[in-house]
């Protein structure tokens, strides 16, 4: 091994400091790991239920026994869980499409949204692109309050009566705060319900699943969406995302993906069906040891004097690890050294370019066995002031120390 001394020193000593932290997780991955395996036992999955289909998929038992799997692991009446859905962002739209109607209303209770939605919903890019502004769907948004938690006050000013969704975001996504805990969105959950019980109450799920020990569709919100590239894929996922939520919204999420009248229906699984089912049993434990990886990264770039979110004594209810370096420098070679220590392309050296879907320039590290699957480690952020890297993923909590390993090495070498 190339690593020098005071590094594998400082890597031991955190170690040491998390023992405690990691078996907190492997709680958490233990609940999670038996609620799957019993999914799997109650719908009597089979060696049959792994083949795929082709054409339009009528009858495909594995794609259609994979939708109530996911729906009793969430807790929830139905699931939509497809290949064809090619992206969390995809995922969340064919909610936002499937349930809201040309003059409803539609509020974000989490602040902004995720960059790749900003186009969806029409807050920023051009016209008449078919964005929910395009259809006279109107948007609103309660910002977190400085602590980072949900403004429960904001909420009862902001929504109403003739409110149709209100959506919230789980994961910290390009901002600088904890993700939103499963215990906060509860009582958000429940402000929004006292105001009007008939509101759908829509949770952008991603890099959340299996953090915690429920998930936000057993504590009231009605729909949940996300990647399969990301936690619930547990790495073996090529593509593909999922729903899970109340009956009625699921059909009407299905209508938006293929059409109104054939919905989960049709939609061929084209031998994807293996590798989702074995993706979401294993996703458990790639998740912890993603969690392990996150408190590594915050005890060691801690030590060294950054700033880093979460901490290591917060609570974890995404995957994603922040680290504030204030400098674009060092931005690039953390997420540079991320890439160096990836079993796929390590060669290759990663620089902010002017990514679809993004405002400002991204700089993404990610030598990924699935192309940009983040629950494979992977490191990126926007190339603008205070410089945040975010780093997510880890099919194995030592590739992540390795990862890092380099990545600090890398960080010293460019004078920190």
């Amino acid at each position: 091994m190339s690593f020098s001394e005071n590094t594998i020193k400082l890597f031991q000593r955190a170690e040491e400091i998390l023992k405690d932290h990691f078996e907190k997780v492997e709680k958490t991955e233990e609940i999670n790991q038996f609620k799957v395996i019993e999914s799997f036992r109650k719908n009597r999955i089979s060696e049959a239920h792994l083949g795929g289909t082709t054409g339009y998929g009528y009858g495909d038992k594995g794609r259609d026994d994979l939708d109530r799997v996911y729906a009793d692991i969430f807790g929830t009446e139905d699931a939509l869980v497809r290949s064809q859905i090619v992206s969390g962002t995809q995922a969340l739209a064919l909610c936002l499409y499937g349930v809201l109607r040309p003059g409803d209303e539609v509020v974000s209770i989490t602040g902004k949204p995720y960059d790749t939605l900003e186009e969806v919903i029409g807050i920023r890019g051009d016209s008449d692109t078919g964005s929910l502004k395009d259809f006279g769907i109107k948007y609103r948004q309660v910002d977190l309050l400085d602590s980072g938690t949900v403004d429960i006050g904001g909420i009862k000013n902001a929504v109403s009566f003739n409110t149709k969704m209100v959506t919230l975001q789980r994961s910290r996504g390009y901002s600088y705060r904890n993700a939103i805990c499963v215990k906060e969105l509860e009582k958000a959950i429940k402000a929004v319900k006292e105001i009007n019980e008939n509101i759908v109450v829509m949770v952008d799920n991603c890099y959340g699943e299996f953090t915690e020990e429920r998930e936000p569709s057993q504590i009231g919100a009605d729909l949940i969406a996300g990647s399969l590239i990301k936690n619930p894929g547990g790495g073996l996922a090529q593509t593909g995302g999922y729903i899970a939520g109340r009956s009625d919204l699921i059909e009407k999420c299905a209508y938006r993906l293929t059409t109104p009248g054939l919905g989960k229906e049709v939609g061929a699984s084209q031998g994807n069906n293996r590798l989702m089912y074995q993706g979401i049993f294993l996703a458990p434990h790639v998740v912890a040891e993603s969690l392990k990886g996150a408190l590594l990264c915050a005890a060691v770039m801690s030590e060294l004097g950054y700033d880093t979110s979460p901490g290591i004594n917060d609570i974890r209810s995404d995957i994603i690890q922040a680290v504030k370096f204030n400098e674009e420098s060092k931005l690039i070679a953390f997420c540079q050294g991320i890439q160096s220590g990836a079993p796929i392309d390590s060669f290759v050296s990663p620089e902010p370019w002017d990514m679809p879907g993004y405002e400002s320039q991204v700089i993404m590290a990610a030598g990924a066995f699935v192309s940009g699957a983040s629950i494979e480690l992977s490191a990126d952020g926007p190339c603008i002031p205070p410089y945040i890297a975010y780093m997510q993923g880890g099919l194995t909590y030592r590739h992540v120390k390795y990862g890092l390993m380099t990545a600090v090495e890398m960080l010293e070498k460019r004078g920190k």
